[in-house]
């Protein structure tokens, strides 16, 4: 197994850069945090910034648990990379991220100085300062889950890789870690209520809904309600509608994970 690594202090801007570089370097397999990668989707492991301190991060982010440890090296064993990008904020945090799991030999040592322009580095820094948010370099439908009700929305990049010159899309996550200075934040049944009404009120077709009973499983939310539909319309597909219309308002307005929405038709309204 080839190894490269990317070293740069926190707030830098590495996670931002980690998918461009693996496309430079053809690899496939990205250690992050605690998370195994591969292309846009996580294989194993547990992020450090759902952690509750700093400290249980590092702890984390280093695989310092056996169980996690050992999670992520069976992965590995399975999937036997040819390559893998290990980022880290220090040559040590690197050194023992390899130790660890085994990895082997480092082949190539990438810093972020040497890939990113002063200016770059700079507004990566504000960033993290002024909002305390972070980038994981995965498509944020692949974390939704493990990060529901904490600030998350895509960051998509267009970039130019090659002499050719080709196009690539690549979507990062950026979520604000539980151990953010800036604090935690709760979002009441009310809030959510109130969302479920006004896509409700955009859905034409949709007379009346009440008796809403929304479930927090720390995963994502379960919501149920009864509705009431305009006779003339189908009613499998308006459902399936509102259905679409809710979990679209919920998870952009709050950065819940939605794991259902439950209908129950109670009846027609006929208008005169």
């Amino acid at each position: 197994m080839e190894v490269f690594v990317l070293v740069g202090s926190s707030g830098t801007g590495k996670s931002f850069q980690a998918i461009s570089i693996a496309k430079q370097k053809n690899i496939e397999y990205i250690i992050d945090d605690g998370l195994l990668i591969k292309g846009n989707k996580v294989l194993g492991g547990s992020s450090a910034k759902r952690e509750g301190s700093y400290m249980s991060a590092i702890k984390r982010a280093i695989f310092l648990k056996e169980s996690h440890r050992a999670k992520v090296k069976k992965i590995l064993e399975r999937e036997n990379p040819e390559k893998i990008l290990i980022l880290g904020t220090s040559v040590k945090m690197i050194e023992r991220i390899v130790d660890a799991l085994k990895l082997g030999e480092i082949k190539e040592w990438i810093f972020i100085e040497d890939i990113s322009t002063e200016e770059e580095i700079k507004l990566a820094k504000k960033y993290r300062i002024k909002e305390g948010k972070h980038i994981i370099p995965v498509p944020t439908f692949e974390i939704k889950k493990d990060f529901s009700g904490y600030f998350l929305n895509p960051l998509r990049i267009f970039r130019s890789f090659g002499k050719e010159g080709n196009a690539g899309e690549e979507e990062r996550s950026v979520v604000r870690p539980t151990f953010s200075y800036m604090g935690k934040y709760f979002i009441s049944n009310s809030v959510i209520e109130n969302l479920v009404y006004y896509a409700a009120n955009k859905t034409i077709g949709i007379s009346k809904i009440s008796n809403i009973d929304i479930l927090n499983t720390g995963r994502g939310l379960i919501i149920e309600m009864d509705v009431r539909i305009m006779y003339g319309n189908p009613i499998r597909p308006l459902a399936e509608r509102l259905q679409e219309q809710v979990m679209i308002e919920i998870e952009y307005m709050t950065s819940f994970n939605v794991l259902s929405i439950n209908l129950n038709v109670r009846g027609l309204v006929v208008t005169a």
